[in-house]
């Protein structure tokens, strides 16, 4: 897409009790997602991707709690106080490389009606399958024994 049409601003947010602040650029009119995953099924994220040079952290690093798993593919950042999920950094070439998935829901005075979300079936691994406008579907959780 061409920059001169983007429509980029800058917002701030962070968690809920303030130890994490950030600010990152990016144009909300290209929408939000939201994936069925593991984890994004449990936290439920409404993310937006950018380049690492569009996210800056504003508070120290060393008061976040780092989750990682499975493939290794992305760091998950959260608040070691209140818990609250805001960003995560990872590698993945489909996504051009390096990247930061903001939680758009921590940033200061989001309306998350306000912007178009499309959905991605991380479940089962079908990013191939792209976005779509309504969620994949979730398996119901097996019962433990």
């Amino acid at each position: 897409m061409d920059t001169a049409q983007e429509k980029k601003a800058r917002y701030e947010g962070g968690c809920h009790c303030g130890a994490i602040r950030f600010e990152v650029e990016l144009d909300l009119s290209k929408g939000a997602s939201r994936c069925n995953c593991s984890i994004c099924t449990k936290i439920a994220p409404t993310t937006h991707v950018v380049k690492p040079a569009a996210f800056t952290l504003r508070s120290n690093e060393e008061g976040s709690g780092v989750y990682e798993w499975g493939g290794k593919s992305a760091k998950r950042f959260f608040c070691a106080r209140c818990g609250v999920h805001c960003y995560g950094r990872g590698y993945l070439d489909v996504l051009g490389g390096d990247y930061v998935s903001v939680n758009l829901n921590c940033l200061d005075d989001f309306d998350p009606g306000q912007v178009q979300v499309v959905y991605f079936d991380g479940r089962h691994n079908n990013w191939q399958a792209g976005p779509r406008p309504t969620p994949w579907p979730v398996e119901p959780a097996r019962v433990r024994a």
